[in-house]
């Protein structure tokens, strides 16, 4: 019966990406970026809401109030499809560090496209880190946070892997805190298995860490321990 659940979900969940795309591009394309998010991230929630109807994986948050009030970097874990479908638009706006070869996927990577994330060449490791720095910069001083997985990939739960510093690298030259973020999302929708298993995933907000003076490989250790404690 779950198999037949996670079936069903997949067939609405791509059957709406193309048609929901399109309406991204156009008229999409037509509105100032900071105006594209509510709009594009309709079909992320819908997409949320509909795997805990059909396939019963609810979440809970916790530390809502962590939450500052202006631009911040997001660091979390990431172990599944789903936490790029939450965070995405449970902390608006907020854009993402992504593998530049995404914008090039017909309808989803031409919705991505237009809400300008940092896209980087991870075969350049230097250059990467300067668009990070640049791009990532820029986006924090109009008010948009960024979103960063410095696993750089999906890891399943209970593997280990070490944690990048870009991402605190950028909030130390940006002079903005760091929010970390851990899920166990990857225990109800593991990635690259079709079958979801019903249960809540638990989402918890840690309080922002300042950054400023410090050594950013001695904060990625600091937000890499919490997240770990977390899950």
């Amino acid at each position: 019966m779950q198999l037949l659940r996670s079936l069903l979900f997949y067939f609405i969940y791509y059957g709406t990406l193309v048609p929901h795309a399109l309406l991204c591009v156009f008229p999409g394309i037509l509105l100032p970026v900071k105006y594209r998010y509510k709009y594009f991230l309709i079909w992320n929630a819908a997409s949320v809401w509909l795997l805990g109807f059909i396939c019963g994986v609810k979440f809970q948050v916790h530390g809502k109030d962590n939450v500052p009030s202006g631009a911040f970097v997001l660091i979390a874990n990431h172990q599944s499809p789903w936490e790029t479908l939450y965070l995405y638009y449970a902390f608006l706006p907020i854009t993402a560090i992504l593998k530049r070869e995404l914008l090039k996927i017909p309808f989803f990577g031409w919705g991505l496209w237009l809400l300008e994330p940092i896209a980087i060449d991870r075969n350049k490791k230097g250059r990467a880190l300067q668009q990070l720095l640049e791009q990532g910069k820029k986006k924090l001083e109009d008010g948009i946070s960024i979103l960063v997985f410095p696993e750089g990939t999906r890891v399943a739960p209970g593997i280990e892997k070490k944690y990048s510093a870009g991402g605190a690298e950028l909030a130390i030259s940006s002079g903005v805190p760091i929010v970390p973020v851990a899920h166990n999302a990857g225990l109800f929708w593991p990635a690259h298995k079709i079958i979801k298993h019903p249960g809540t995933i638990q989402v918890v907000i840690g309080e922002p860490i300042n950054p400023a003076g410090r050594n950013a490989r001695e904060v990625t250790q600091e937000v890499e321990a919490w997240i770990r404690q977390a899950i």
